[in-house]
């Protein structure tokens, strides 16, 4: 069955490029919906963006979406993998600006009020997307591609020359709450010279030590270290969880990404899409169904939190 939360959620955050305060509210809404995402700080055009990956327009710092009136709304990604990773298939996201709270970097507060709210089935069967042939997507060192498997699975490759991060590899397969158990924590993280090159170019003004993992060659920045040693890896697999939602239904297939960020998921999925013969939406069958990401996850999975 399609869901939508129970509860309204309301959050404040600081928008981590403008460093400015944003209100964001998540709203229940009806089966075939799907996810929407409305700014209503602007009027007088349409404000209205549907999460999808078609409506992508940048995606060099975040993953950014908007529509044909030039509406927009960046850094989705870490939301958009909260609601995947819960099994949420339809809600209105409202924003009184133009940037999701980067809260402390991860998915972790999404998760936990989403759970907090609740999960509310809705009268409609839930479609998927079945992969049923390999896409592959190659350039610049980065290589990222999706292939036929019974479940969605992400195997994730990075290979960085700070020694803070190093090489990582990780495999997980994303069904029954996997994502809220070892991933949803894992923060943004990015290189002391990246920091200081976005703030000389305006950006980037949110964000600072508990918003993000800094590093500088050997070294961690960030109060506390790292919550997990390869968190740095598990970062990446969320983005891509959140990235991979845009195709507007749960994706039934295995990603395989190799220093790849959210332009190659991007390119990867229009790719898909424009290949007929690569893929099908099909009803959900229950054995299916008991594969996909945030089917029976609770909140007592978040003590579980590898």
């Amino acid at each position: 069955m399609q869901t939508t939360i129970k509860n309204a959620i309301s959050l404040v955050g600081t928008g981590l490029h403008s460093g400015r305060p944003v209100r964001m509210r998540i709203l229940p809404a009806s089966a075939e919906y799907g996810i929407w995402f409305r700014r209503v700080d602007i009027e007088g055009r349409d404000n209205l963006i549907a999460a999808r990956y078609d409506n992508v327009a940048d995606t060099r710092l975040c993953t950014n979406i908007a529509n044909d009136a030039g509406v927009s709304v960046s850094t989705i990604e870490h939301l958009m993998a909260a609601l995947s990773g819960c099994g949420i298939h339809n809600v209105l996201i409202e924003l009184d600006g133009p940037e999701v709270p980067i809260m402390d970097g991860s998915s972790d507060r999404f998760v936990r009020e989403i759970l907090t709210s609740g999960v509310r089935k809705l009268d409609a069967p839930v479609r998927v997307i079945r992969v049923l042939e390999r896409v592959e997507v190659e350039f610049d060192g980065v290589k990222v591609s999706i292939e036929p498997h019974d479940h969605l699975e992400i195997d994730f490759s990075i290979d960085f020359p700070d020694q803070a991060i190093g090489r990582q590899t990780k495999r997980l397969n994303m069904a029954n709450g996997a994502f809220v158990r070892e991933l949803c924590n894992s923060r943004t993280f990015c290189r002391k010279a990246d920091v200081d090159w976005m703030l000389s170019q305006g950006l980037g003004l949110g964000g600072n030590l508990e918003n993000a993992i800094v590093v500088e060659g050997a070294n961690v920045l960030s109060p506390g270290g790292l919550r997990h040693q390869d968190e740095f890896v598990r970062h990446k697999m969320l983005d891509a969880l959140g990235d991979i939602a845009l195709a507007g239904a749960p994706v039934i297939g295995r990603y395989h990404g190799i220093r790849a960020g959210h332009a190659a998921t991007n390119l990867l999925l229009r790719k898909l899409f424009a290949t007929p013969m690569a893929y099908e939406m099909v009803t959900c069958d229950a054995e299916t169904a008991m594969k996909l990401p945030g089917v029976g996850v609770k909140h007592s999975d978040l003590s579980q939190v590898a």
